[in-house]
């Protein structure tokens, strides 16, 4: 069975004030999801879901579906304030979705395979879709078994400014024991650096494995999701800014011992538009990447 490549997107409308915008970056206006698909496709990924807000399916199928359907099969799924279990209604005043974790349970009627999930606006690299489709493949039939794909910190650095990273602690088997976010992480005088707790810059080693929002899942994952978003929700009633996080829901399941998730190693270099400025410079990489033949241009 081929694992499904299951894709965040449902922030994209608003952040790209509507989906006409959608950034196009490379050589022929490719957006950097464009380069995900073309190398999920390739690593042997079998079915595309895209997590949006219904508000712009229209504009979704339109511009972004009809491009994907003759290469791979898409559903679309919807991720909405009010898609809360029973007894729960949308507290007053929220606007804010309420997170990634909850966009992933949105994919659970559609899913049932092993799948990966990604953010829309990142560029993963074709190493990462491959080491990830062959673990993902010896998955089927598992349960209480994840992966993520643990990018080298040095790899995933802006040019711009600091980044927030969530740097990842493994076990002797690779097995991840826990993430420890970092909000303010960059290069200073050749070192890789992260400001801790004390305002003090902590150097860490180029090759300390982060998290870039590249999990790996089966489907048992979702039971695990809803019942664990009944505890959020109690616990977060009163604050109406507060988020779902994948990472929460993987925490809460290292710490209790119900599961497990290998962090897989990748040579990778990890980019996306984190500031404004930070854009040229991905047209410049991706531009790279063509004349270098790894990806055709046009793409598809």
């Amino acid at each position: 069975m081929k694992p499904t490549l299951f894709v965040l997107a449902a922030g994209m409308g608003s952040r790209y004030g509507g989906l006409k915008q959608l950034d196009g970056l490379g050589p022929n206006g490719e957006t950097i999801m464009d380069y995900s698909i073309y190398d999920a496709v390739n690593a042997g990924f079998g079915k595309l879901v895209f997590v949006i807000r219904q508000s712009f399916e229209e504009d979704f199928r339109e511009k972004i579906v009809k491009k994907y359907e003759k290469k791979i099969p898409v559903e679309l799924v919807f991720q909405e304030l009010d898609a809360l279990p029973e007894g729960f209604s949308v507290p007053e005043g929220r606007v804010k979705p309420w997170g990634t974790n909850h966009a992933v349970m949105m994919g659970e009627d559609v899913i049932k395979e092993p799948f990966a999930v990604i953010n829309a606006d990142d560029f993963y690299g074709r190493e990462s879709f491959e080491v990830l489709a062959d673990y993902l493949r010896t998955l089927e039939n598992s349960q209480n078994k994840y992966c993520m794909v643990g990018y080298r910190v040095g790899n995933t650095l802006s040019e711009s400014g600091t980044v927030a990273r969530g740097v990842c602690e493994t076990d002797e088997n690779e097995n991840l024991t826990g993430v420890v976010e970092r909000t303010q992480v960059k290069r200073i005088d050749g070192a890789v650096k992260y400001k801790d707790e004390n305002d003090n810059w902590v150097a860490i080693d180029d090759n300390t494995p982060v998290s870039m929002n590249m999990w790996g899942f089966t489907p048992d994952y979702f039971k695990h999701s809803d019942d664990y978003f009944v505890k959020f929700l109690k616990e977060n009633a009163e604050n109406i800014k507060a988020e779902y996080f994948i990472p929460l829901v993987v925490n809460d399941l290292i710490v209790n011992g119900i599961s497990t998730v290998k962090v897989l190693d990748t040579p990778s270099k990890w980019f996306g538009v984190t500031y404004a400025d930070d854009r040229p410079e991905v047209v410049s990489k991706l531009q790279k990447l063509a004349d270098e033949g790894v990806y055709p241009s046009p793409l598809w």
